[in-house]
């Protein structure tokens, strides 16, 4: 039988004064981590604009790299089967918003075929450009 009571014991302490720095390091290691995301897998240099403008809806994107391969979304797409897949698309919806996003490096024509076939299909297209500052 133990008689003497409880005033020599002492309690059981955890240290937490680490906890903030590694709490502060995780934060810091995800903010930076989060922001190297890119949604856009396809590489391109957009031309610049000084004004640009944002859409409300989901749009889907057309994209033509330098070495002018087309992709709708993240699909590539062969540029003579370009027309019937958009078609595919604005079946769904009629009101679709087209993003044309080409590389600087292409010419005028390039452009214009692909704003050819969105015209021929009635859609409604803009062109990314990358905002300078």
């Amino acid at each position: 039988m133990n008689i003497r009571g409880k005033k020599g014991r002492e309690g059981a302490e955890l240290s937490v004064e680490s906890l903030n720095d590694i709490m502060f390091f995780l934060l810091l290691f995800f903010l930076i981590v989060s922001t190297l995301a890119n949604p856009n897998v396809i590489k391109l240099m957009l031309p610049s604009s000084k004004q640009s403008e944002q859409t409300s809806k989901k749009p889907i994107s057309i994209s033509v790299t330098g070495d002018k391969r087309y992709y709708i979304e993240k699909q590539e797409v062969p540029f003579d089967q370009l027309d019937a897949k958009l078609k595919t698309y604005l079946k769904r919806d009629e009101d679709l918003t087209i993003v044309l996003r080409l590389d600087q490096s292409l010419n005028i024509q390039d452009l214009t075929d692909v704003l050819q076939i969105g015209l021929n299909n009635h859609a409604k297209m803009v062109l990314a450009t990358e905002r300078t500052k």
